[in-house]
């Protein structure tokens, strides 16, 4: 049992966690067995025995079991619910679709009811089914009410709430206007621009993956892995300090990882050539400008001649590159992280006298 946990806990790693997560994540959507009744039924019976077991663990339930944690499992559970009935359908209607039939959702009856009463007394049903559930959840589980704010004393770890953990998660990896301004903003405009650019008819109206599988790929893997990947770490794995702790591990408060901050400046100045740092920024943070502006502005056309090629052709200039630049700016973020586990990088482009970094 013992063997178990260490396993566990060495997967619960940042490198191995978000490695084994990508990849499972890419394994999901090669292989469609999994989304059938009996596969899906034992993937989650695996999952409630792997919670339920794993509460015998003291420092497992200390975590887990918090009053304001309890939500973040449950809501892991039903956001595997609904990824697993989307692909199902999708790759459902992808059968049909290739056997030269309409998608499932064209064979449903098209019958028209009234807001009145079929609506109202749904939406009235379900008011009393959450209010009940609410209810229930506040007498048997104490609110996680803390003392009062003491500028003296401040709790470690210290941790948003979880719908910002994502954002927090990033400050690690990325200077506070980029992880705390400008990605929140890109991640609504991206979302909002959506319809704008992705004029692809196909998979209106029904579930498909294989006529947009690029399309539904991106998305799913900026929510699944970029975002709720960064909750589960933030909420599980980070402890004391802010550092990773496996779902096994004591939370130790006096556990220190020193990290030695290293900028792309001093690895190619000082490392590589051997000499102190320029006193002019701009030769100083030279190679940073030069990668950023490639990969901003040089890797879009490579790709649109390459790998996007497909996509370039579709969109045209204007929408191709605003989606290249969307998710450039998304890709940034797992480039960064493993930069950082690897090697204690920290800044692309660091200017203290302008008060920006990248």
């Amino acid at each position: 049992m013992e063997i178990v946990k260490d396993i566990i806990n060495w997967a619960s790693g940042p490198v191995q966690f978000f490695t084994l997560s990508t990849i499972g994540f890419f394994v999901m959507l090669r292989f469609k067995g999994w989304t059938k009744p009996r596969p899906a039924l034992a993937l989650l019976i695996a999952g409630l025995v792997f919670l339920f077991a794993s509460m015998l663990d003291r420092n497992f339930i200390k975590v887990v079991a918090k009053a304001d944690n309890i939500p973040i499992v449950l809501m892991l559970f039903i956001v595997g619910f609904f990824l697993w009935l989307s692909l199902k359908q999708a790759f459902e209607n992808d059968v049909r679709i290739a056997r030269g039939e309409p998608p499932l959702e064209a064979t449903e009856a098209k019958e028209k009811l009234m807001v009145w009463p079929h609506l109202v007394y749904t939406e009235f049903i379900c008011l009393i089914l959450i209010t009940v559930l609410l209810i229930v959840w506040s007498v048997l589980i104490q609110a996680p009410i803390e003392q009062p704010a003491n500028p003296s004393e401040s709790p470690n770890p210290s941790k948003a709430p979880w719908y910002f953990l994502g954002l927090q998660e990033m400050l690690v990896y990325f200077d506070p206007w980029l992880a705390g301004v400008v990605f929140p903003s890109l991640i609504i405009v991206g979302l909002m621009a959506i319809p704008y650019i992705d004029t692809n008819p196909k998979g209106n109206g029904y579930y498909t993956f294989a006529e947009r599988k690029w399309e539904v790929g991106f998305f799913l893997y900026g929510f699944i892995i970029l975002w709720i990947l960064l909750v589960v770490a933030g909420t599980f794995l980070r402890g004391p300090n802010w550092n990773f702790f496996g779902p096994y591990q004591f939370w130790d408060v006096h556990k220190v990882e020193p990290l030695v901050n290293i900028h792309l400046s001093e690895i190619f100045w000082v490392k590589m050539f051997g000499m102190a740092l320029p006193a002019k920024w701009f030769v100083r943070e030279a190679p940073g400008l030069i990668v950023t502006v490639v990969y901003l502005f040089a890797l879009p056309p490579l790709l649109a001649k390459t790998v996007l090629k497909r996509f370039y052709e579709k969109m045209g200039f204007a929408r191709y590159n605003v989606f290249c630049f969307l998710l450039l700016s998304m890709m940034s973020l797992p480039i960064k992280m493993y930069l950082r586990w690897g090697f204690n990088f920290k800044y692309l482009v660091n200017l203290p006298e302008f008060f920006f970094n990248i």
